[in-house]
């Protein structure tokens, strides 16, 4: 395909995103179903332009005085696609596999580099007008640093999985695409983000993943079960164990010895762990069948660490999951809200005496975060915050960078402060007595 017709079909999904209201993947994956004749890298480009027309959504239609899908594709085409405004007017032709030609204010909108002063911190911010208070709220003078860091492309990220191999071995098999070492976690491997119009590699595609050496996982993923500090011999519950990523993370970190046992409530989200356990050669999992809060609670207060990556508007994966950032509504939140609470409260019982339960979110919204953690203490007063920087140093060394929030004893790790997804990170301790 040409880059008229790549842009062409950029309108056409963003059109069935907004009219449609469904997720962009879903809405990307139809079309190649329907568009047999588009190659791999034309598959590639359309999604790299429906994604970048997302993330910049709100600064996007400012700029270009609309918010139509047209005007999306076309503001988020120069860098998307590597093309100058002169190069989009060219193809612009109005031909069949191309789009009508551009019209002097779409011209003049395109060669407008910044936004004016006084656009309002919203806009600048690339947030939903109704959430940019709670940003507020949690990062002051910051939010548009923090709002413009999640509306931009994420690295790869990838976690040795050291069961099977070490961090020198998957750089060495990513040198190809400049990998290098995360630059927090000890154990990660970063693939950076693709500039303009490249193409992000298939890292699952490679033969050292079918070998298990690695698990794509966030830099900030891996500091949450790292922080959690599951070790050799303990008996340790993965509460939310989704597909896994977190359990095989503590797999390999206590080598494969003492007891994780995997539970989601979801069967659907819980059915890749089997496959990726095999792969990764954890033999320390056990897992539960999904819903089963009965044989949860007849296990008592036996965990040495109950882990909760608990459910939330993952408000801090809005780089890899732009259209989510616009689906949010407010009743989600306070759904979220309720469903972390009866998780907690399903998780305090299972802690022992001396144990700790590791409250993590990737969501940086205070009200998932930190006030979550308040009124658990209220409900539960056997436990009480146990400072990070306590856990970092047991578990990564030296000092925990400031967390985001501005929070001495819970971390908030951001993109804009730490080039990670946005996670927060709490670890609890159950009173001995």
């Amino acid at each position: 395909m040409r880059p008229g017709g790549r842009l062409a079909a950029a309108i056409e999904v963003l059109t069935d995103i907004f009219e449609n209201h469904r997720p962009a993947a879903t809405a990307l994956a139809d079309w190649g179903r329907t568009h047999r004749f588009a190659g791999s890298g034309d598959r590639a480009a359309i999604g790299t332009l429906v994604f970048d027309a997302l993330r910049r959504k709100l600064s996007f239609a400012h700029k270009m005085q609309s918010d139509a899908p047209r005007a999306l594709a076309l503001a988020a085409a120069p860098n998307a696609l590597g093309l100058s405004v002169e190069d989009i007017s060219k193809l612009a032709d109005g031909s069949e596999h191309s789009v009508p030609p551009l019209s002097e204010a779409e011209i003049a909108s395109l060669s407008t580099e910044a936004l004016p002063a006084d656009t309002p911190l919203f806009i600048r911010a690339d947030l939903p007008e109704w959430l940019c208070p709670e940003f507020e709220k949690t990062f002051k003078d910051r939010t548009e640093a923090e709002g413009q860091a999640l509306s931009q492309r994420a690295p790869i990220d990838l976690r040795t999985n050291g069961l099977k191999a070490t961090r020198e071995k998957v750089l060495k098999a990513f040198a190809k695409f400049n990998a290098e070492p995360t630059p927090i976690s000890p154990l990660g491997v970063r693939i950076p983000a693709p500039a303009g119009s490249a193409k992000a590699p298939n890292v699952e595609a490679d033969q050292a993943h079918g070998k298990g050496w690695f698990e794509v996982q966030d830099e900030g993923s891996q500091i949450a079960a790292l922080i959690a500090g599951a070790g050799p011999r303990e008996q340790v519950l993965d509460l939310c164990a989704g597909a896994g990523g977190k359990t095989l993370a503590m797999a390999s970190g206590m080598q494969n010895t003492g007891q994780i046992y995997a539970y989601d409530a979801s069967r659907s989200q819980l059915r890749p762990i089997f496959e990726r356990l095999k792969r990764a050669g954890a033999r320390n999992v056990q897992t539960f069948e999904a819903g089963d809060e009965d044989a949860l609670g007849a296990l008592g207060p036996r965990f040495d660490l109950v882990f909760v990556d608990a459910p939330c508007t993952g408000s801090g994966t809005w780089r890899r999951r732009p259209d989510s950032k616009w689906r949010l509504k407010p009743e989600a939140i306070d759904e979220r809200l309720a469903e972390q609470r009866a998780v907690l409260d399903l998780a305090a019982p299972l802690v022992k005496p001396g144990g700790r339960l590791v409250y993590v979110t990737c969501s940086i919204l205070e009200r998932e975060n930190t006030e979550q953690v308040t009124a658990f203490i209220e409900r539960h007063p056997e436990f009480a915050v146990s400072p990070i920087a306590k856990h970092w140093e047991k578990t990564i060394g030296g000092a925990p960078p400031p967390s985001a929030d501005g929070a001495t004893d819970t971390l908030l790790l951001t993109p804009a402060s730490h080039n990670t997804d946005g996670f927060f990170i709490a670890v609890l301790e159950r009173q001995a007595n």
